[in-house]
């Protein structure tokens, strides 16, 4: 259950990080308000307190750790809102990212 709740989070502070910069994107550099940049702002301070929800009691490590889950998020956000089509180094270079956070949360201690 910790790994799946600790998943869980990972992937909620991406929606909240990656959607919040995407939000900030598209008020400014698109031209969309005030609006949708204040929404990702507030997103963005969301991630700050779903980090914090982590099991593991060390912050480097959900960081590093978050950090591949935020590139393999970056890319799915991609191709979901903007059309983005990855190649094969894109894929291959989120799943070493993956394979990162797997080694880096959840490899016996």
């Amino acid at each position: 259950m910790g790994v799946l709740r600790s998943l869980a989070l990972f992937l909620l502070a991406a929606l909240a990080e990656i959607g919040g910069a995407w939000l900030v994107w598209q008020g400014v550099r698109e031209h969309r308000g005030l609006l949708f940049a204040g929404a990702g702002v507030l997103a963005l301070g969301a991630y700050g307190f779903v980090a914090t929800l982590q099991p593991d009691p060390n912050f480097g490590r959900i960081l590093a750790a978050y950090g591949g889950v935020f590139v393999a998020g970056s890319l799915g956000w991609a191709m979901l809102l903007d059309g983005f089509r990855p190649d094969r180094y894109d894929l291959i270079g989120a799943a070493l990212c993956l394979g990162g956070v797997a080694v880096i949360m959840y490899a016996p201690r």
